[in-house]
């Protein structure tokens, strides 16, 4: 089969317009990835700071910096200056109160070629204390 001169170069053409969509595409769903990867590490950074704090309130020296170190080792791959908010109930961890462990993150992009602003991400623990 012989080609005629008019569909010399058509695939170079298909590709060219194909690639910012597959491009866009791969890049999405790297992005994806890792904020999901970051989700789950602020999730599981905020359940360690409750259970932390629920385990740990009575002993002497504890401060709510220990439970906030205490989340942030248990996901080293949170953002530098992560945030940890820790509230209680009853003001205080007593017998029966619950303590929130609240860690948000705005990761930015890992790419940084998506045009819009990256999304807020928060992990919530809550524990009851003394249970």
């Amino acid at each position: 089969m012989k080609r005629t001169g008019s569909e010399r170069g058509a695939a170079a053409v298909e590709f060219a317009l194909l690639l910012p969509i597959l491009l866009l595409l791969v890049i999405g769903i790297m992005e994806f990835g890792r904020a999901f990867n970051v989700q789950i590490s602020a999730s599981n950074a905020a359940r360690e700071g409750a259970r932390y704090a629920a385990v740990h309130y009575a002993e002497a020296g504890f401060t709510n910096g220990a439970a906030q170190a205490a989340a942030l080792a248990a996901a080293p791959t949170l953002p530098a200056g992560t945030p940890v908010t820790i509230t209680y109930s009853a003001g205080a961890c007593s017998s029966g109160s619950t303590v929130t462990v609240r860690v948000v993150t705005t990761p930015g992009w890992m790419t940084g070629y998506l045009p819009f602003p990256a999304p807020q991400i928060t992990g919530v623990g809550v524990m009851q204390c003394g249970g």
